[in-house]
């Protein structure tokens, strides 16, 4: 069999998860090819099947019909870690809203969230989300939908959190946000996407029975530099949910996809 290519983000999380799968320390039949990239771009590519295997933000799945399948394992959701808006100063969600607001992109589960919560939003902004601090600190736009480490670093920029919109999902559905999963192409054999699911079940719980094994894989790829702020990411996003979604999880994405199809 030909390599399986694997499509995750570089970041901290999913370094951290997939680290034991991309590097030979769980045994599989599987050959796996690791591509890291922005998980926007990720939901970018999944449209015309490129990869075998990707992460993809739940948001992303209105637009990619069957193409592909829902994996239980490596998925990133929780209570307390979804996405945040922030502005330069303390404003209501509405006024944040009215933009102009930079989002990480229009795929991503947070852009859908945004809509979900604020529905009359002004004019939107697309930007790498690393880029998107520094645009709201410099009046390049009003506010931003901010995701991944920048929860943890937007007051170094002297910013204010407008809303948690993980917290308003919580509070809504009393279930945990779910933000992105693996999933397979619908075209490959159901043993491989059975032993891609049961591989990377394995990697997560390699990384939490050797937490330490990737500390330079994280280190490598991350885009903070602080390693108290990688720690805090990794511990956020993997958590028990990221072994096996559960009825808990598979009822927060079902809720989700049901809530975007009402809001379309």
């Amino acid at each position: 069999m030909s390599a399986i290519r694997f499509g995750f983000s570089p970041c901290p999380n999913d370094t951290f998860a997939f680290h034991a799968l991309t590097h030979g320390l769980v045994e599989t039949a599987l050959e796996i090819e690791p591509v890291m990239l922005d998980i926007e771009e990720l939901n970018r590519r999944a449209r015309s099947g490129e990869l075998e295997l990707s992460k993809l933000s739940f948001g992303a799945l209105a637009g990619l019909g069957e193409r592909y399948r829902l994996l239980r394992s490596g998925a990133a959701l929780g209570f307390g870690c979804g996405p945040l808006v922030v502005a330069r100063e303390p404003l209501s969600l509405e006024q944040a809203a009215a933009g102009p607001v930079a989002v990480p992109g229009r795929l991503t589960t947070a852009f859908l969230l945004l809509r979900h919560f604020a529905p009359r939003l002004g004019e939107v902004v697309e930007l790498r989300y690393d880029r998107i601090l520094e645009a709201v600190a410099s009046g390049e736009v009003a506010a931003g939908l901010i995701i991944h480490e920048s929860r943890f670093t937007y007051g170094e920029h002297g910013l204010a959190c407008v809303s948690d919109l993980g917290e308003l999902w919580e509070r809504e559905t009393c279930l945990p946000t779910p933000l992105a999963g693996i999933f397979a192409r619908a075209d490959l054999d159901e043993d491989v996407r059975a032993e891609a699911e049961r591989a990377i079940r394995a990697s997560v719980a390699y990384t939490f029975a050797n937490p330490g094994a990737s500390f330079e894989f994280v280190r490598e790829n991350a885009q903070e530099l602080s390693e108290e702020v990688r720690s805090a990411h990794i511990a956020l996003y993997v958590n028990e949910l990221s072994l096996d979604l559960g009825d808990a999880g598979m009822r927060a994405v079902e809720s989700l996809l049901e809530q975007a199809r009402t809001d379309s």
